[in-house]
């Protein structure tokens, strides 16, 4: 190579050299470009996902009774549920119906509450809501609201809007219908990317394994393992349980008057598909028993693609609530009180008037706490949702809490009240008599009576109430004034909350505002007639109350709330004194010396004869309703404590058109013997009791009943405020037109 070339040849070098240079400094400025000026952006990019949470419902806690027996718990169910994250692009509607076919195929159904039949043969829908169900017809215009349509659109218009919305026009007329009431349903729970949808609940294991062979070709589809309310002990006290349910429309969204929408349940926490407690116990302590619900989050990259699914936040089980109630006392209750009303029907009601119908509650007299709380005819919480429509349309109103809510004209069970009145206030003491002669006559054209039975003559206030003597009350009763006796009623109990955790009637006393009052009305409410009502609850408190000399505890339902793993007492009902008496002297020794002798009154009845003293007195309040000119249905009435000496139980019944107080004498000692073998361990787990003898004769009452001729000290007593009822309209209540029977 001769120089020339040589000198061409590194030129060629180092043009190479510097080209390569040129490149590697631009390779490198873009590196800096690429990692230092731009480097978050394309780190985030290149990592960029999306985190969706969904929430993991938390057991509910239990409710168990006194000794930790289970009522209401929750078992483990399973339902089928769509996560639309999941699905993908997959087609909504051939997927709904590949999942009704296999629900179909096992004999479920599916969550679709529209209220439109399938097209019949012209291809016409109807409305499936019933008239008279208001919850139907709530329903109805809601869904008329829900889809933007008038209230005077029909059912074809809904369908029609359906098909429209959701595009369901190429289907068969039966498919429009189903996968329309899905997407309706699905509307109602919110489905969406963050709010999954609960297709199916509560299914069975051929269901659940159905699915899941099925899930390759069912993408977004899942079987979530959940709770389910059970009652294990279903007849035990179902009123006052109450019930739970999905959040409905109304409470998820509530617009007040002015217009302002707010969603007061979702700032608490709440998904729109939740369960929640919506009446009784179940909703007073929601916030106990609803536990802290965990989180599962689905983690998905910026090309759809699910990296990651985790259990975030673990779930907490609710608390236990724990009730004053033993359930084996409460059965013997209940079965106590439906054997003394087909006793009642049995001997008594022979015609056609039946008692159909009454309530019993039982409290403790130290501290107030609710022992059992019966109601007659009742139901069974397991098939309240199967048989709603049933239990609804019976006569005898089995759903209806006559125990808290019923409201009944108390009759002679409210002379205790007028006579701690009349003491305490020192208007008579126990040396002050009235004389009865059978007819009380002091207002002109006026004249109430009285049965005098076993009494005439000079009464005082201890024979008044051992004979239910009208007379005595209605002097006493119109010289205190309604405005005196009924302020002791209410510190007593009567007329006012008790102060149970869950709803309760409060009953009214009569007085000087009410429309129809005149002067004579005082002595009608002092026998316990005239516009006073009040419930078997306040009837059990105010029974509590005089046990306890005056002093009125705070009746309650709830003993402790447990922590559902440990057990431990987490927090206690402490007896709460709600009002006080002091009495003057001997107030409440000399009624309580009355009630005592009550019972020996009652013939023809165990608790004449029972060897534990126990007080009561009786009641023979008047319905309005009447069998002959004249002739008024009787309901029967009673209050009761026992011991008589020292009190540890007070009672209240009420049995509709029972007739007379006297007729449920062996419905107190029933309740008696149960409460003692309580207290001694025979009580069986059904409320029967065992072989050991009980304090009185164990016969069942239906093979003691009392023969036709019962003797009570108010059994026409509180018959007599109409002067046109002659002197004792026995009541038996039922006896047909024109023929008269006398209780005596």
């Amino acid at each position: 190579m001769n120089q020339e070339e040589r000198k061409t040849a590194i030129r060629r070098m180092r043009v190479l050299v510097a080209a390569a240079c040129i490149l590697m400094l631009l390779y490198g400025l873009r590196l800096i470009f690429l990692q230092l000026v731009n480097g978050d952006d394309f780190k985030s990019q290149a990592t960029n996902t999306t985190d969706y949470k969904f929430t993991v419902t938390a057991a509910r806690g239990d409710i168990v009774d006194s000794r930790g027996e289970r009522i209401a718990t929750s078992v483990t169910s399973y339902n089928v549920v769509l996560n639309k994250l999941l699905m993908g692009d997959e087609d909504l509607d051939g997927m709904l119906q590949k999942i009704v076919e296999l629900l179909r195929a096992n004999g479920e159904s599916w969550n679709d509450t529209l209220l439109i039949s399938q097209p019949d043969a012209a291809g016409n829908y109807t409305f499936t809501a019933e008239e008279g169900s208001t919850r139907d017809q709530k329903a109805l215009a809601a869904m008329k609201d829900n889809l933007g349509l008038q209230q005077y659109a029909t059912a074809n218009d809904v369908m029609e809007k359906l098909v429209e919305d959701y595009d369901l026009a190429s289907y068969p007329l039966s498919w429009q219908r189903t996968l329309g009431g899905i997407h309706y349903e699905m509307q109602l729970q919110a489905f969406s990317n963050v709010n999954n949808f609960i297709m199916a609940e509560n299914v069975s294991e051929v269901t659940v394994a159905t699915i899941k062979e099925h899930s390759l070709s069912l993408p977004g589809v899942e079987i979530v393992e959940t709770s389910t309310r059970s009652y294990e002990q279903s007849t035990v006290l179902p009123h006052v349980l109450g019930r739970v349910g999905k959040i409905t429309a109304e409470k998820w969204k509530v617009t007040d008057e002015n217009g302002q929408t707010t969603y007061p349940l979702r700032e608490k926490g709440y998904n729109m598909n939740d369960i929640i407690g919506i009446s009784g116990l179940e909703s007073a302590y929601e916030d106990e028993l609803r536990g802290k619900d965990g989180v599962e989050t689905i983690t998905r990259n910026s090309d759809g693609v699910i990296v990651d699914t985790a259990l975030t936040t673990v779930p907490e089980p609710g608390h236990t609530v724990q009730l004053t109630i033993d359930s084996r006392f409460q059965k013997a209750v209940d079965k106590a009180l439906a054997e003394n009303i087909d006793m009642i029907n049995r001997v008594y009601n022979t015609g056609s008037m039946k008692a159909a119908a009454g309530a019993a509650v039982v409290l403790d007299v130290k501290d107030g706490s609710v022992l059992a709380a019966s109601n007659y005819p009742s139901f069974d919480q397991n098939l309240y949702a199967t048989q709603y429509s049933e239990y609804s349309a019976d006569e005898s109103l089995p759903l209806f809490n006559r125990a808290l809510q019923g409201l009944y004209t108390p009759g002679s069970t409210f002379k205790p009240a007028v006579a701690v009145a009349a003491l305490d206030s020192g208007l008579i003491n126990q040396y002050s008599t009235v004389f009865c002669n059978g007819v009380y006559t002091f207002y002109k054209g006026y004249s109430p009576r009285c049965t005098r039975h076993g009494h005439s003559g000079n009464i005082d206030v201890v024979t008044a109430i051992k004979w239910s003597c009208n007379v005595f009350f209605y002097d006493v009763g119109r010289r205190l004034t309604s405005d005196v006796y009924d302020a002791y009623a209410y510190k007593l109990g009567l007329g006012q909350r008790t102060g149970v955790e869950v709803s309760e009637a409060v009953g009214h006393l009569t007085s000087k505002n009410d429309s129809n009052y005149m002067e004579s009305l005082d002595v009608q409410a002092a026998i316990g007639q005239g516009n006073t009502v009040v419930t078997p609850i306040q009837l059990a408190t105010y029974a509590a109350t005089l046990a306890n000399n005056g002093t009125r505890y705070r009746t309650h339902f709830v003993k402790a709330i447990l922590d559902s793993n440990t057990g431990e007492v987490i927090r206690e009902t402490q007896p709460e004194v709600m009002d006080i008496i002091e009495g003057t002297g001997s107030t409440f020794e000399l009624v309580r010396q009355g009630m005592r002798q009550v019972p020996s009154t009652i013939t023809n009845s165990k608790i004449s004869s029972y060897p534990i003293a126990i007080a009561c007195k009786t009641g023979t309040p008047q319905r309005s309703e009447t069998y002959a000119p004249g002739k008024h249905y009787l309901n029967a009435m009673m209050v009761a404590y026992l011991p008589a000496d020292d009190p540890q139980i007070a009672i209240g019944i009420t049995i509709e058109y029972g007739g007379s107080g006297a007729r449920t004498g062996d419905l107190v000692v029933d309740i008696a013997n149960a409460y003692f073998a309580m207290q001694d361990g025979t009580l069986n787990e059904d409320g029967t009791i065992g072989k050991q003898e009980t304090a009185a004769d164990s016969t069942p009452a239906d093979q003691t009943a009392p023969a036709q001729t019962e003797t009570g000290t108010d059994t026409a007593a509180d018959t007599a405020t109409d002067p046109a009822a002659g002197t004792t309209d026995a009541a038996q209540e039922t006896a047909p037109a024109g023929q008269d029977a006398l209780d005596n």
